[in-house]
Formats: C-alpha cells, sequence, structure tokens
C-alpha cells in the first residue's frame, strides 16, 4: 500500500465520530487511541506481535527502537493504512476499519474507512506533496474536497496554517521550490488543514539534511504545547525527552518498554533499553 495521504475528489463527506459513550463499545478510560493484540503479519514475516496500547486525549507518545523493530508498522495499523492480522484498534472509543457483527468482525468499505481516518493526520518520511499544485492549494484541497469546506474558509484556514508553520512567503511557490523542511512543514499543515484529533508522525526528519531538521521539530514541539495528542516515532532522542508524556522502546515487534523520558532516558530498566540507548548516545557523542 503506497504512502498516499490525499484522498481522491470522490471522497464522501466526513461525518462525525460517535463518542464513546454513543458507541456502544468498550473504552478505556479518557483513551482517545487503543489498540488491544495488535498482530501484523506479511506472509512469514510477523512485524508486530501482540500489541496493547493506550494513548489519552492530549497525550504526546514517542516510539523509539532499532531499525525493523515494528515502529512505523504499528503508526500504520493506528491509521489502519495496514490492517492489523490480529486485534483491533479504537479510535475514541470506535472500532477502527471494522464492525462487530455478532461473533465476528467485518472490514468497514472504503467510504466508511475514509470517514474514520479523516481525524487522524499523518506525516510520513517523504513529503507526499502534489508537485503540480501551489503551497496553498495542497493545503486547502484536502478540506474542500473531503470534508466539504467552502473554498472561501478552506483558504483563510490554509493561510493560518502557513503563517503557523513560518511559510506565509511560499504561499505561491511549487513544492520543487522548497528545501525539504519546508516541504514537511508544507505536510504538516496539509495535514492540520483536516482538523485531526490524532496527529501520527512517522519519523518526519529522517529525510531531512540535519541542518533542516530543527525547523521541522520546531513545529512539531509548538503543535505539543498546544496540548495535540500525538504519536511520534522517531529517532531524535533529545526531542522525544523533551516533549513526550511517555516514551515507548519497541524491539522485535514487541513493546519492551514505556516510561515518562525522564525516567526511560536516565534509568532504563529494561537490559536491551540499556543497550539501545548505549549505542545511540555514543554515536552521537562528538569525536
Amino acid at each position: 500500500m503506497t504512502d498516499a495521504v490525499m484522498p481522491s475528489a470522490e471522497m464522501p463527506p466526513v461525518e462525525r465520530l460517535p463518542t464513546e459513550a454513543e458507541s456502544g463499545l468498550p473504552t478505556a478510560g479518557a483513551a482517545l487511541v487503543r489498540l488491544e493484540g495488535v498482530h501484523k503479519r506479511f506472509g512469514r514475516l510477523h512485524v508486530l506481535k501482540g500489541i496493547d496500547l493506550a494513548v489519552g486525549a492530549g497525550e504526546k507518545v514517542s516510539i523509539i527502537g532499532p531499525s525493523g523493530s515494528g515502529k512505523t508498522t504499528l503508526l500504520r495499523c493506528v491509521n489502519y493504512i495496514e490492517r492489523p492480522s490480529e486485534g483491533h484498534v479504537y479510535i475514541n472509543g470506535q472500532l477502527l476499519g471494522e464492525k462487530a457483527v455478532g461473533q465476528a468482525f467485518v472490514a468497514l468499505d472504503d467510504r466508511a474507512l475514509a470517514r474514520q481516518r479523516a481525524e487522524i493526520g499523518m506525516v510520513f518520511q517523504r513529503f507526499n506533496l502534489f508537485p503540480h499544485l501551489t503551497v496553498l492549494q495542497n493545503i486547502e484541497i484536502g478540506p474542500v474536497k473531503v470534508l466539504k469546506t467552502s473554498p472561501a474558509e478552506a483558504r483563510t484556514r490554509a493561510l493560518e496554517l502557513l503563517d503557523k508553520v513560518g511559510l506565509a512567503a511560499k504561499r505561491d511557490a511549487y513544492p520543487e521550490m522548497l528545501s525539504g523542511g519546508q516541504q514537511q512543514r508544507v505536510a504538516i499543515a496539509r495535514a492540520l488543514a483536516m482538523r485531526p484529533k490524532l496527529m501520527l508522525f512517522d519519523e518526519a526528519t529522517s529525510a531531512l539534511d540535519p541542518e533542516l531538521v530543527g525547523e521541522v521539530l520546531n513545529v512539531m514541539a509548538q503543535l505539543a504545547a498546544e496540548g495535540m495528542t500525538m504519536i511520534i516515532v522517531t529517532h531524535e532522542m533529545q526531542f522525544a525527552e523533551e516533549v513526550s508524556d511517555r516514551v515507548i522502546f519497541m524491539d522485535d515487534g514487541l513493546i519492551v518498554e514505556e516510561a515518562p523520558p525522564s525516567h526511560l532516558f536516565a534509568a532504563p530498566s529494561h537490559p536491551r533499553t540499556q543497550a539501545f540507548l548505549s549505542a545511540v548516545l555514543r554515536k552521537r557523542q562528538p569525536r
């Protein structure tokens, strides 16, 4: 499945997700995101091996771990870009991507899934901007086509977001005219234009030159300070330590350890976490 983040023009307008009380489904208190026993297999490759996770509204959770540990796959399951092989995902108390029919679970059709996913913003490693549209058009197209927002309202919102990410002067530029950091900030603005309840970041700075990383992290830190619910897959340990309420260390498809950043980075309890952080911090020490 591709990393396309913008729905097509034919997708229906978004409907309000039911509240937890209205959904009639099990809830987990104030959890906005809940995963229960999530496995993901690609053929014989068992990538996720039974993930249980709850993320509260307004919580900032960073996921760290070695390459191949399942971090990105977990994030893609949260957004149902990848359908779990086993287990279930709930957003705001509502079962995501499927519905219960008796004792069975039946997949939702594409239109129903699109309505659910509209309230989840995701920013990928690659920017995925439409090259034939200007910066402003990239941001305003989603609300117009999917949310059925009026063009005037969508433009006003897009201009506000461009100002928020420090790119108001680039409104009429095309993506090829921007640096990587600028393109990623546009991608963040585009996701925010859909007014998501949840933002997912999949190594949003990994494709950037080192000197451009800070400008993207600053925008993400601002969102965190404003109370946005965020799940962040990152290799930026200092950033994870500074903005997260909780940090999760994954390895071999499992959550090995999770704790507040002050504890996990200063005194990790699991030997695998200790070894990973020791290696990562050693690489970052100046020679």
